[in-house]
């Protein structure tokens, strides 16, 4: 999981969850359980789309992809524990507008994350 998760990379989502969030009133602190899960998701996204049977990448920014270093079923389990804890931390951190807010929050980002109109159904179009 930190392998590819703290791998280089221009971290351009949490930017802007950041950005956008302190721009909107927020507190970097309460904005940061948020950025980090969007760059877990993102993370995952990257390791299954590297693997043999989506891509079949070699490299990602010129280093092994994870199932290349780890092999594919470590890559799958990675991929999958990353996503799972992006949504763990979403849940369990005080996001600071109370629980209502909080669940509007993991609803957008599952539905952004999902396969009717969101990630998955983009991975499906590729």
């Amino acid at each position: 999981m930190s392998y590819s998760l703290l791998a280089g990379g221009k971290r351009i989502r949490p930017i802007l969850v950041l950005t956008t969030g302190e721009a909107l009133g927020a507190s970097s602190a309460t904005l940061m359980p948020i950025a980090g899960a969007i760059e877990m998701i993102h993370t995952y996204s990257l390791i299954h789309d590297d693997l043999p049977a989506m891509d079949n990448d070699d490299l990602r920014r010129g280093k092994p992809t994870c199932h290349k270093v780890f092999g594919e079923a470590l890559a799958i389990l990675a991929g999958d524990a990353l996503l799972t804890q992006a949504f763990h931390i979403l849940a369990t951190h005080d996001l600071g507008q109370g629980a209502t807010q909080q669940l509007l929050i993991l609803q957008e980002i599952t539905r952004a994350s999902g396969a009717l109109d969101g990630l998955i159904s983009g991975q499906v179009v590729d």
